[in-house]
């Protein structure tokens, strides 16, 4: 692909990818987010990769799909059938959620600016989320006769429960950083000129940390939801006889012993 609509760094244990379409405020077109989701195989196949932080180029995270995209814009030629949006979702937002949902390492948003549409609900889909203070998030789907999408329906409720989701999802109203943390939909609010420094210094804490431990964390955190007691305790025991095994468990209770820094390396 000649146009590198994704730039890629690497910092450490760090995969840094940055949207790079800030003329259009990173709106997304099918060809970037195909680039993506291949920077995104790319850092799970990676095994020095022990991190992926996404952020936006420019003043903006994402501004959602770009609605110019000939995969969406429809026609406007008397008589021209309609394009057939879910093809979209079906090969290009769909795998992009599953993937972001089962990223062997975490998965960290620095979002500056404006989240939109699928750009919010693809920061909500990552493990942690940092705003700058400047940030806002959109649910503008119904704005243009459409519902959530990039699993905005499955995130929203269970992030800030369903009469929350609904008023967001039905109104489409701008959500101040400030707010969407007070609701629990982003992690952390910090100042616009630290929001960058601050997202690579916890992305570099994480890769320095155990990260198939983290990796199962989520996994139980998100089954979790879905069962009752009994059975979310005996997850619990299954993941945590397994991460008995690992490495990670050896090196962190050794180092804890000889008063010492770990050397994480499971993945």
């Amino acid at each position: 692909m000649s146009e590198h609509l994704i730039q890629i760094e690497q910092h450490g244990g760090v995969r840094l990818l940055r949207l790079n379409r800030p003329e259009a405020l990173n709106a997304f077109t099918a060809a970037m987010l195909g680039q993506l989701r291949q920077a995104l195989e790319a850092a799970a196949e990676d095994s020095a990769t022990r991190c992926v932080l996404i952020t936006g180029a420019g003043r903006a995270f994402s501004a959602g799909q770009d609605l110019a995209d000939p995969h969406v814009a429809p026609s406007r030629e008397p008589g021209a059938a309609p394009k057939d949006i879910g093809h979209m979702l079906d090969h290009y937002y769909i795998p992009l959620a599953l993937r972001l949902r089962s990223m062997p390492v975490p998965v960290l948003a620095a979002v500056n600016g404006v989240a939109a549409g699928a750009g919010a609900n693809m920061a909500f889909g990552c493990d942690l989320v940092l705003a700058g203070e400047s940030a806002s998030f959109l649910q503008a789907f119904s704005k243009i006769g459409l519902l959530p999408d990039c699993g905005g329906t499955w995130l929203l409720p269970r992030l800030v429960g369903r009469a929350k989701a609904l008023e967001l999802a039905l109104l489409g109203d701008k959500l101040k950083a400030v707010e969407a943390e007070r609701l629990g939909l982003i992690s952390r609010v910090v100042p616009d000129a630290e929001l960058q420094d601050t997202a690579m210094a916890i992305a570099q804490k994480l890769a320095g940390m155990p990260t198939r431990a983290l990796v199962e964390t989520r996994r139980a955190l998100d089954e979790a939801l879905k069962l009752d007691f009994e059975p979310a305790l005996k997850l619990e025991a299954a993941l945590q006889s397994q991460l008995g095994f690992s490495h990670d468990y050896l090196e962190g209770v050794a180092a804890f012993m000889d008063k010492r820094k770990p050397e994480f390396k499971d993945r």
